[in-house]
């Protein structure tokens, strides 16, 4: 694993993203079903005005107190470009379950230093649930409800809970490959989004397979399913990239990995 760099602001850093989940969280939750507009944007998927009002917020707050860090979201795209550290965005990941009043999309932060995930928060607004991870600490979870950050032990895939968030995301190339995972496993959900890895850091699920993924889309879980003893790496077991395939792949039990990845990549029968 790599080490945080020698300059690296550590507290500042974990202020910042704190304070920019705590504004974000204001502007999103008066429009939890509240009946708002949902318009496609070009890959097909809903953004609506929570989305770009959360995004300007926390860009607002993070460019204010670090102002010599890069910023990337997904709605307004990036700044910054030449800037070894950049926050990377996405203010509502699970759009589709906003704004049809499912509690379980979250706003994701995170912070790269030449393009490796440092830190990584997940703010669910409506339960109140946060987790922060930072590369090197173990992950942190802010709740009034249950849960200790901890991945479960599972050596063994038959006995696995696998969750992927809908099967629409699973391109032609990958579903074979996730269904020779799905008839291997104990029992297969769906739903979730980035939630879904913040159970996985609870121990509660033991895989999660996806794949049409963007650098926002999990660049801030990768230090919070490592810090709570987890996996994280694209489907052929290689770290994740941004310019990689868009398969991600995370185990709670590393002695996962191995099977999985071969059941991954496995043609149609």
């Amino acid at each position: 694993m790599t080490a945080l760099p020698p300059d690296f602001p550590r507290d500042a850093v974990l202020e910042a993203a704190m304070a920019a989940a705590d504004v974000a969280r204001s502007v999103v939750l008066p429009f939890f079903r509240r009946g708002v507009r949902a318009d496609d944007k070009g890959d097909a998927s809903p953004v609506t005005m929570a989305d770009r009002t959360a995004e300007r917020t926390i860009r607002a707050v993070l460019s204010e107190r670090l102002p010599g860090f890069g910023l990337m979201g997904e709605e307004f795209g990036l700044e910054g470009a030449d800037c070894p550290y950049r926050w990377v965005i996405d203010p509502i990941d699970g759009t589709r379950a906003f704004i049809t009043g499912r509690p379980t999309f979250g706003t994701l932060i995170a912070l790269l230093h030449n393009d490796v995930p440092l830190l990584g928060l997940i703010d669910q607004p409506v339960t109140g649930e946060r987790w922060v991870g930072l590369r090197g600490a173990p992950t942190r979870y802010l709740s009034t409800l249950p849960g200790t950050p901890a991945t479960r032990t599972c050596a063994h895939v038959a006995a696995a809970e696998l969750s992927c968030t809908a099967p629409e995301i699973l391109d032609a190339p990958h579903r074979p490959g996730f269904e020779s995972l799905a008839r291997a496993v104990k029992r297969t959900s769906w739903g979730g989004d980035c939630y879904a890895y913040g159970l996985l850091a609870l121990g509660q699920i033991d895989i999660i397979a996806e794949c049409t993924m963007k650098i926002w889309d999990w660049a801030a879980l990768v230090p919070i399913v490592e810090g709570a003893g987890g996996r994280m790496t694209d489907w052929s077991g290689r770290p994740l990239r941004a310019d990689g395939d868009g398969t991600v792949l995370a185990v709670g039990d590393g002695c996962l990995l191995p099977s999985v990845t071969a059941l991954l990549s496995m043609p149609a029968i």
